[in-house]
């Protein structure tokens, strides 16, 4: 047999290991290509990381002041331990106490109230034909979620005055004493629930608006063969799709629980509601900003927001053993 010339020899035989060390190289090489051609978005990934760690990740090291008994000199590293006395102290205070069960109850009433309002919202607006009504209403709707509570407290307060406003013009016209709706213990949780659902109903039901253009049409004509009327298909059809998207956010929601808005209040409560609309945030702003205890109002925050965790993770595997939505 002849023996092969030069030109049309065997390739070298190659091993696995730089068979395999070959494709990693190119593979290397695809990727860097590819980064280098979309370097414009990883730049704007980046200054997203570095917002998140600059104002989520770093302060986390100021949470440690809660477990010190913290003075400005010494800084954190020099401040001696408490031995968990900012956290024994809080169960002894009246005050807390009483900003724990306000922010509780007004917890659970935006959870009665205000979390099913965009969901209703959203169910009614899915059953109207007429676009220009429909979209007017979405309009009106979505515009308080992009005003500031200033501006809204302002605009209530004007609307509300006992001697100025609308309100109190209405309840004179009718015989009646005008309420001071913002002074009254009796009407300051209903309004700061009715507020809410003012501020935040339009632009909560998009979600849930999203999530009813995605079921099949063809669900609604099974129902109209059967006979079904749009009520039975609001039951039965809409509400039962929707289930995955409300699950979502309703643990969501209860991560946040022990958590109010701190404009929301703040722009509309004062000492005479105290006793019902003085929330946690309020009080570890009057404390902590107002007040210099740094220490004994981190503490506070950190109590606050381990029963968030603590809350959503129960719920969240409870959620998990009875269907298969959960937030993981």
């Amino acid at each position: 047999m002849a023996n092969l010339s030069p030109t049309t020899a065997a390739p070298p035989h190659r091993t696995p290991a730089e068979l395999q060390a070959d494709v990693k190289r190119v593979l290397r090489k695809q990727t860097r290509a590819r980064a280098w051609r979309m370097r414009s978005f990883y730049g704007l990934l980046l200054m997203a990381f570095a917002l998140l760690v600059v104002f989520k990740y770093a302060p986390v090291w100021g949470v440690s002041i809660s477990f010190l008994d913290f003075n400005y000199y010494d800084g954190i590293l020099g401040s001696p331990w408490n031995d968990f006395a900012h956290f024994r102290r809080l169960f002894r205070d009246p005050f807390f106490v009483r900003v724990f069960r306000n922010n509780v109850v007004l917890a659970l009433l935006h959870l009665a109230i205000t979390f099913p309002a965009p969901i209703v919202l959203a169910l009614l607006l899915n059953e109207v034909r007429h676009t220009i009504y429909k979209r007017t209403i979405q309009s009106i709707g979505y515009l308080p979620h992009f005003m500031s509570w200033v501006v809204l407290a302002g605009i209530l307060r004007e609307f509300l005055s006992p001697n100025t406003g609308f309100a109190g013009w209405a309840f004179t016209q009718l015989g009646l004493d005008p309420v001071n709706w913002l002074n009254s213990v009796e009407t300051f949780r209903a309004l700061l629930v009715g507020t809410a659902i003012w501020q935040s109903v339009g632009w909560g039901s998009i979600i849930y608006l999203a999530a009813l253009s995605s079921i099949d049409p063809q669900l609604y004509e099974a129902g109209a063969i059967d006979g079904s009327s749009r009520w039975q298909n609001a039951i039965h059809i809409t509400l039962p799709s929707l289930v995955p998207v409300i699950t979502i956010l309703f643990l969501l929601r209860l991560g946040n629980f022990f958590e109010q808005s701190f404009e929301h209040v703040f722009m509309m409560y004062n000492p005479v509601v105290f006793e019902v609309g003085d929330i946690m945030e309020t009080y570890i702003y009057r404390g902590g900003i107002q007040g210099g205890d740094f220490d004994y109002t981190t503490a506070v925050g950190l109590f606050q927001n381990v029963l968030g965790l603590v809350l959503l993770v129960i719920v969240n595997q409870i959620t998990r053993r009875y269907n298969d939505f959960s937030v993981w």
